[in-house]
């Protein structure tokens, strides 16, 4: 049996049961402890979590709706595999929304912006230091989309929180390669683009903007490309 099937459910809060199946099903995929392809099975999950099949297959709807499960012809459910044949095109949208969202941050801020953007970053650099990588995924979503609602197009904004939602398994894997110890000097582009969107620089908003992409793009390429063969003698 599976180290899935045999693990304890996290304590109940209380609120929508939902709620409860969507917060545990969303935190073992993104974590990879579900893995891409892998099937959802309704009746083990509902003796797992001690629920009715009810709220397990509306947080299933809720997951198929952000990419995170895919429901198949014979109406069973996976995990949503990861589409590695076409990263490089996810890689070119991610990175222009990067871009784009910082610049015109830097251009359309008001105040009340600033006061958001830091108050996400402060969560996301005690994420880092906590070593938590789902926190770090959840804090870097809502840093960007901070910016990315500074930046004053709907549209854009819409773009971007689904490419962000869409990558956290690819986030995931970023992590994964420092062993959820993220080097200081991320934190630190984070702060360096906040430094930009508050003086206004669009040219350097979007420059470190580029730079962040470009290595957290590099990273992954790395992650996944990285030899993990054996030397074997026979």
């Amino acid at each position: 049996m599976s180290d899935i099937a045999t693990r304890k459910p996290k304590e109940r809060k209380r609120g929508s049961g939902v709620q409860f199946v969507y917060n545990v099903l969303r935190d073992e995929i993104l974590d990879l402890a579900l893995a891409p392809g892998s099937p959802i099975d309704e009746i083990q999950l509902a003796e797992r979590l001690s629920m009715s099949r009810t709220p397990i297959r509306e947080a299933l709807v809720r997951l198929a709706a952000e990419g995170l499960v895919t429901t198949l012809p014979n109406r069973s459910t996976v995990v949503a595999n990861i589409d590695f044949l076409n990263l490089h095109t996810f890689f070119d949208a991610i990175t222009l929304m990067y871009r784009v969202t910082t610049r015109l941050a830097a251009l359309h801020h008001q105040p009340g912006d600033l006061v958001v953007i830091r108050a996400r970053q402060a969560e996301f650099a005690k994420a880092v230091e906590d070593q938590d990588a789902l926190a770090m995924i959840a804090t870097n979503r809502e840093f960007h989309a901070a910016i990315a609602a500074a930046a004053r197009n709907p549209y854009y904004e819409s773009l971007f929180l689904r490419l962000l939602d869409e990558g956290r398994r690819l986030l995931r894997l970023y992590y994964s390669a420092f062993n959820d110890r993220l080097p200081q000097q991320y934190v630190i582009e984070h702060e360096d683009m906040i430094t930009a969107i508050a003086e206004r620089d669009v040219e350097k908003a979007d420059k470190l903007a580029s730079e962040h992409a470009d290595q957290i793009v590099a990273q992954i390429r790395n992650m996944i490309a990285r030899d993990h063969r054996q030397q074997i003698a026979l």
